[in-house]
């Protein structure tokens, strides 16, 4: 490396997922050293990443050796053990979210007494460990229940709906069995699903994006419409206002997605996410600033960019795979059929139900968006001749 090159930034991405992928190329724009711990040589960000560490993204002695000669670290997965958390800031390694932020992303027991500490609206819930203790919870919240378990769980693992006690001993039986701690919720009314993404510095800047609508099935996010159509001012504002209480009181550094119901009486906080999430991939095409480089300018304490929308609205919807594994081959249709819509690939494997891309369009009318990204993720999907 140069003497001129040495003053770089050097920022090291703990997880070789997409997220770390696409943040890498956010780091192009801005200049800086961008490096990824991946357990695998084929993970999405190793392919592109010109300084790739194979190794366990969730071991001490691979985690820590990796930090060494990164000015900060951050992460595209909330997955990395506490004790090596612990670690790695007592051997001088800076976490961008440290420890004691990402403990609420990682335990849902945690996040949901940090939030009632706070005051935020959230569910009726209970840590549980028996089928009596569930049952007692639906005396009060009624059936069904939502069962979680505390750590682990993402795109609708570790999450179960129970119409009835049945039900419910199935969870609590695997989870005992599995040693997984449970928490057990109400399963809110509500009328959609919203997010809102809100980046925090170490300074305490903040920049916030507009609330969208996600669309979810099978506990997947599959389309996201950036902002929400129709959302009162006063939801929206009180959504993005929340974000930003929660991302000061929890001392979070990056980027945090903070999902929400919205119900009849307001926002409800379902979950949190302190890294650059699925729900923000609309930034890319449609603000000025991602939710990428806007999570490297927070972690690396630049001042931030503006979180503001290039269009009236921007639709994103993911791209699962089907049964067909050569996608690359229906390119050419979708870029003649609509020259607007901006393909991401994510160099993974084709397997029925898993994330390997998305897509997104921007305009005015947020109904024709949607039908135009769907159209365009079904036919790379090959559900469309």
């Amino acid at each position: 490396m140069s003497e001129h090159n040495r003053t770089v930034p050097r920022v090291g991405m703990v997880g070789g997922g997409q997220l770390s992928r696409m943040t890498h190329q956010a780091g192009i724009g801005l200049g800086v050293h961008f490096s990824v711990l991946a357990a695998d040589p084929a993970d999405s960000a190793a392919l592109v990443c010109g300084d790739v560490t194979l190794g366990n993204d969730r071991g001490l002695d691979d985690v820590l050796s990796f930090t060494k000669d990164r000015d900060v670290v951050t992460f595209d997965h909330e997955h990395v053990p506490e004790p090596v958390l612990r670690a790695v800031e007592e051997a001088g390694g800076l976490l961008r979210p440290g420890r004691d932020a990402l403990r609420f992303a990682q335990d849902k027991l945690r996040m949901r007494t940090r939030m009632t500490e706070l005051g935020a609206p959230s569910p009726r819930w209970r840590a549980v460990t028996t089928l009596d203790h569930v049952s007692s919870f639906a005396e009060e919240a009624g059936w069904p229940v939502v069962l979680k378990a505390a750590r682990g769980g993402y795109d609708g693992k570790g999450v179960w709906v129970a119409g009835g006690p049945e039900e419910a001993r199935e969870v609590v039986d695997r989870a005992a069995a599995e040693e997984v701690p449970l928490l057990v919720e109400e399963k809110v009314s509500f009328s959609r699903e919203l997010a809102v993404q809100v980046a925090r510095s170490p300074h305490g800047q903040v920049a916030v994006y507009p609330v969208v609508e996600t669309v979810q099935r099978g506990g997947i996010c599959h389309e996201v419409i950036a902002p929400a159509p129709g959302l009162a001012e006063e939801k929206a504002t009180r959504s993005q206002e929340l974000a930003i209480e929660i991302a000061h009181a929890l001392e979070v550094t990056g980027v945090l997605a903070v999902e929400l119901f919205e119900t009849a009486d307001g926002v409800v906080v379902n979950e949190l996410a302190m890294r650059p999430h699925n729900s923000g991939h609309w930034s890319i095409e449609g603000a000025r600033t991602s939710q990428f480089e806007q999570h490297l300018r927070a972690v690396l304490d630049l001042p931030l960019g503006s979180p503001r929308t290039n269009a009236p609205y921007t639709v994103m919807a993911n791209l699962l795979g089907g049964e067909d594994p050569d996608v690359y081959s229906r390119y050419l249709h979708v870029m003649a059929e609509d020259p607007e819509v901006k393909v991401h690939f994510y160099g993974k494997d084709v397997r029925p139900g898993r994330k390997i891309g998305h897509v997104t369009v921007a305009g005015d009318d947020h109904r024709d968006l949607l039908d135009r990204a769907r159209d365009a993720a079904a036919y790379l999907r090959g559900d469309q001749q």
